[in-house]
Order: structure tokens, then C-alpha cells, then sequence
């Protein structure tokens, strides 16, 4: 199995390089501490599977694995993270990673979840499992998609989708942090949600932004 890994620590990095290569029928073929050296890379590696952290340096891992997935339509792609969020978890899996995995999962595991990732399963660890079927519960099915957003209102929305948090998308958009709040509350209103996954997940199943 050829495994491209994507982790900017690298301590952790060569960790995980040791485990998989070491193990008989693994090969990390190739390692990368950013997504943009990744993704200029990636495709001569020919990876059966590609494990990325989301917290990277400059592009995120979100924003990465929507790359990836152009470039590698059917190759699985896992995310292996410190973070449990929802926000995180739900933009991973839209963006199209097959997998959620934290860091803590013992090593014996990970490879028991690669191997599931290329034998076309979804390998997530039990906790996000769990987050996963309590935010879809949440989701109902649109009622309309005209929600009268403004441009600016727009541009937030496209951010949170980007992974951006509040005080992220205000430096983005040159605005303040009460702006961007302002704006938020509008947004949640127009879309008719209660929080900021919500509203994440309504723009990326109706196709808001």
C-alpha cells in the first residue's frame, strides 16, 4: 500500500513514516510539512491512500483535501487531527475525506484504518462517529434556497465553508470582529440555523456559496 502523508510536525511526521514503512505491506513513499508542496508533488507519488493533518501551515488541511479530491477523484483520502470539533469534522468530510481519525488512535488501528480506506470503507474514529450522526440528526432537508444574503454576508458564509473562524474572516475581509458577528447573526436568521456548523453545512448541501 503507498501511503502519502501530509503532517507539518515533524516529529510526528517521521513517527508515522517509521510505523507505516516498517510494517510489512505499507510504504510511505512520501512525506510533506505543507499542503502546497503536496499538492505541486503528489500525483508522481501514485498514493493508494493519502493521510493529512488538517492544522497545517498556511493552506489548511480543509481546503487541501478539496484539492486533493480534483486531482485524485477516487483515491481515499483520510484525515488524521487534534481536532473534534464539528465545524472541522463536517467540513472534512464535505470537502471529501473517506476518513476522520484524532491522533490518539493506537498505531495498530491506524493501519487497520488505511487498509479500510482502500478497500473502499470510511474509517472514523468512535467519538467522531458518534458527533457525526448527531449533527447530521440536526440537518432537515431545505426548504428554499433564496435566503436574500448580501455580499458581504455572502463572502463570511464562503469563509466559514473555507474553515476560517470569526476573528480569521474579519482579517480576511478587512472588517472588524463586531462585524463579523453582526453579520453571523444575520446569516443564521436568513438561513435558519442556531450555529455556525448549521450554517456550514446548509451552504455546502444547498450550494449557498
Amino acid at each position: 500500500m503507498r501511503v502519502v502523508l501530509i503532517e507539518d510536525v515533524r516529529e510526528v511526521r517521521d513517527g508515522l513514516s517509521a510505523l507505516i514503512s516498517g510494517t510489512a505491506g505499507y510504504d510511505c513513499v512520501a512525506t510533506y510539512g505543507r499542503m502546497e508542496t503536496a499538492l505541486s508533488r503528489i500525483e508522481s507519488d501514485k498514493p493508494d491512500v493519502v493521510l493529512t493533518d488538517l492544522g497545517l501551515p498556511g493552506m489548511s488541511g480543509i481546503e487541501g483535501i478539496e484539492r486533493l479530491r480534483k486531482i485524485f477523484p477516487e483515491t481515499p483520502i483520510v484525515a488524521l487531527t487534534i481536532f473534534d470539533d464539528d465545524d472541522q469534522i463536517f467540513n472534512a468530510l464535505c470537502r471529501g475525506a473517506n476518513g476522520y481519525l484524532l491522533k490518539t488512535i493506537p498505531p495498530a488501528r491506524l493501519l487497520e484504518a488505511l487498509q479500510e480506506a482502500v478497500e473502499g470503507g470510511s474509517p472514523i474514529s468512535p467519538t467522531i462517529a458518534a458527533r457525526v450522526v448527531n449533527l447530521f440528526r440536526t440537518f432537515r432537508p431545505p426548504e428554499h434556497a433564496e435566503y436574500r444574503l448580501t455580499p458581504q454576508e455572502t463572502e463570511l458564509l464562503k469563509l466559514l465553508v473555507d474553515g476560517h473562524h470569526k476573528k480569521t474572516a474579519a482579517r480576511e475581509m478587512g472588517i472588524s470582529f463586531h462585524t463579523v458577528s453582526f453579520h453571523l447573526k444575520n446569516i443564521y436568521e436568513k438561513l435558519q440555523v442556531h450555529s455556525k456548523s448549521e450554517a456550514v453545512a446548509k451552504a455546502l448541501r444547498e450550494k449557498i456559496v
